[in-house]
This record gives structure tokens, sequence and C-alpha cells, in this order.
């Protein structure tokens, strides 16, 4: 097993008893909320940002900024889990669902298969099944907290998959590609869970 690039965590103090319930194990709630980042934090003008669905060897989907926000979004209150061990709880996002983009994409002749990569500005990727970015549990967000998404928090649109830990929830996402073989991401080819399911705590390859 590779050596994990980023820490184990943070400490943090003891929490009420209604809090630890929706904690996973291992966490901490924070009021704050940390950027934990990989590389420099990229800035991308709306003019030129784009988001594309491809199928594997097939045909493409793709939006401008302008026509992405004529899809209709909703809002998502969720709790956040990062695998250095905080957890921000009732976050608010608004963004458009998966499975709009997904359907988008079906009408526009794109194929799925079972497994994603997400791609992001800064040569981000992070992999995962169809099956945990469909049936409403994954979005991309545009907003936080009723405000347009920062660029350090992954503005202007990011990859929310609320019920992994959060390094799943791609910043600065640019493209989601359908593929019919699993290909480990970024973190994951460096020493992290492949999964990544908090209430498991599966932070590193070889955790259960």
């Amino acid at each position: 097993m590779s050596k994990p690039i980023v820490s184990r965590g943070f400490r943090g103090r003891r929490p009420g008893e209604a809090t630890a319930r929706r904690l996973p194990p291992g966490q901490y709630e924070t009021k704050d909320f940390p950027v934990l980042a990989a590389g420099p934090t990229p800035r991308t003008s709306l003019a030129t940002w784009d988001f594309t669905i491809r199928g594997p060897g097939g045909p493409a989907a793709r939006w401008t900024w302008n026509e992405f926000q004529a899809l209709r979004q909703e809002t998502v209150a969720a709790d956040i889990h990062c695998v250095t061990k905080w957890s921000k709880l009732d976050t608010v996002w608004a963004g458009v669902s998966l499975d709009t983009l997904l359907a988008e994409s079906l009408a526009r002749g794109v194929v799925s298969a079972p497994y994603v990569l997400a791609v992001s500005d800064g040569s981000y990727t992070t992999n995962l099944p169809l099956a945990d970015v469909s049936g409403r549990k994954a979005w991309v967000a545009l907003q936080y907290g009723g405000a347009p998404l920062e660029p350090e928090h992954g503005g202007p649109a990011r990859l929310l998959v609320p019920h992994l830990y959060f390094w799943k929830s791609a910043k600065w996402l640019r493209e989601l590609r359908f593929m019919e073989r699993d290909q480990a991401g970024f973190w994951e080819s460096r020493g992290y869970h492949n999964y990544g399911d908090p209430w498991r705590e599966q932070r590193y390859e070889g955790d259960p």
C-alpha cells in the first residue's frame, strides 16, 4: 500500500448525542469549511467553461455555461464527510441532478456504462460506479449556501456525492466519462480506498 499524501485528520471536541448519531466512525463536526487541495486552485472563465458527458468510445453531450444554467436545478441539503475526519452537517447546495444530465445525454445518443470517471480542471480525476451517481445520489453543484460556488470550494461547478467521502465530490468538474471497466482516479491510485464509504471507514486501500 502506498503512503497517503493527506494526513489522517484533525482532532475535534466530543459531539453531543444528536450530532454523534450523524457522524460516521472517526469523524468530528466542524462549523468551518476546510479547504484541501492537491494543487493550485483553477480559476476558469465562465465564457470558456463547458461540461461534457462522454460515452465509451461513442458520442458526447456538451453544455456551455449558459446552456448548463438553463437546466432544471434543485436545492440539496446534505451532511458531508472528509477523509481527513471532519464532517460538516446541514450543508445546502444548488445544482443539476446527475439524473437530469444522464437523461439529457441519453437523448443525445450517449451510451452509458457501469463506471464513471469524473475529470476536473487541474487534471484531477476520481472514479465512481454509475449506481452511485444516479438515483438522486449525485449533483453538479453550482451554489453553496445560496451563493455561487467559490473557486476554493470547487467553483464554478463541482460534483456533489454526499454519501461518499468528500474527495469523491470532485472540485472544478468539467467532464464525466462512462467506462466499461473501473479506472482508479487521482487519490485512488495513491493509496485511498477505491469506493470511500464513510460509514464503513473506507479511507485507505485495505480498509474493509
